[in-house]
């Protein structure tokens, strides 16, 4: 046995790198400070103050991962817009009871710290945050070596946001009759990775060179849209009865979740438009419709309900901050035996 003095570094762990992570990412964590950061990064804790405009503030938590997607973006070196995923994840799903997102923490695990691999990484998030006007005012990288294979990482990340407690969105509201609009979204988003890797697989040397206009790989790991700003604009302006963000199980089981009981939703087939990719998996894996639209978001990231006297003036509002809209369907009444939600 040998007697030599044996380092942290020795054992596969690198302090260096760490520091050198840290000071790479403080000039992109300022990037996105906001009205209520106190403290940021650098400290054992951030500190968040609530805007004092709200009166009655009820915090919001969101927590999420990328998936699968990882696995694509380790195999084609692609790091730079998984942060984005993340964030997305949490604050869209943040967004969905009305909330305004305040800030944001990372959490990034590797086996050895690739200093560049990890910044692109939080690039990504911090941008992720700037886009849905987000704090990134902390996080954690743990290297543990024997973890992780070289050249892999996992990544979480957790949200909070905060709405005033009587413009809290529950769905309660909705009625039948209703109208049901959908904003596309940039692609698969971060949900049915699996799938995707299969089809891939079985695709091998045939895949596409391209899929709606961008390389194929480019189309693949788009990063998930972002629908923060555009939709707290139109909740500033119009009534929202709900929403739904489109995350794994798709259109058929995310909608239900913000539906009251004894009702349900008929989405019109062909009322939004269908990309070459979604078309390509489909293909490819041989799936129904169904299996598509309970796997996939299909080209649907966000789902919003309004009364019907309000859903065209709320769709023109969206439009005006960027968002690709669409009348995809009605709110129905719902019998036992009936689906919650149905595709024709």
């Amino acid at each position: 046995m040998s007697n030599s003095p044996l380092s942290y570094k020795d054992a596969g762990v690198d302090i260096d790198a760490g520091d050198a992570l840290v000071e790479r990412i403080k000039p992109l964590a300022r990037k996105t400070l906001r009205e209520g950061v106190l403290a940021g990064i650098g400290g054992f804790g951030a500190l968040f103050e609530v805007p004092r405009r709200y009166k009655e503030p009820v915090l919001v938590s969101g927590t999420d991962g990328v998936g699968t997607k990882l696995r694509l973006a380790f195999e084609w070196n692609m790091h730079d817009t998984v942060g984005i995923d993340l964030v997305a994840m949490s604050v869209n799903d943040v967004l969905v009871q009305g909330a305004e997102p305040l800030f944001f923490l990372d959490y990034f695990a590797c086996g050895k710290l690739d200093v560049d691999t990890a910044a692109a990484v939080v690039g990504g998030i911090a941008r992720g945050c700037e886009l849905s006007g987000c704090a990134l005012i902390g996080g954690e990288t743990a290297e543990m070596p024997g973890m992780y294979p070289v050249g892999e990482y996992d990544l979480a990340g957790f949200a909070v946001g905060v709405v005033e407690k009587s413009a809290i969105l529950t769905g309660a509201d909705v009625r039948a009759g209703d109208v049901v609009l959908g904003l596309a979204s940039s692609g698969v988003h971060s949900n049915g990775f699996s799938l995707v890797r299969k089809c891939i697989e079985r695709a091998g040397a045939a895949l596409p060179a391209s899929l709606d206009g961008r390389p194929f790989r480019q189309a693949v790991m788009e990063p998930t849209r972002l629908y923060v700003k555009s939709v707290l604009g139109a909740l500033a302006r119009h009534p929202v009865k709900a929403l739904a963000h489109i995350t794994g199980g798709g259109l058929l089981e995310n909608i239900p979740r913000v539906l009251p009981e004894g009702l349900a939703v008929r989405l019109q087939k062909g009322s939004w438009p269908r990309s070459e990719l979604f078309a390509w998996l489909q293909r490819t894996a041989g799936i129904d419709d169904f299996e598509m639209n309970r796997t996939f978001n299909n080209g649907i990231g966000m789902v919003l309900i309004a009364a019907p006297e309000q859903a065209q003036a709320l769709a023109a509002s969206l439009r005006e901050a960027g968002e690709q809209v669409f009348d995809i369907g009605r709110v129905t009444p719902r019998s036992a035996a009936d689906p919650a939600v149905t595709v024709s």
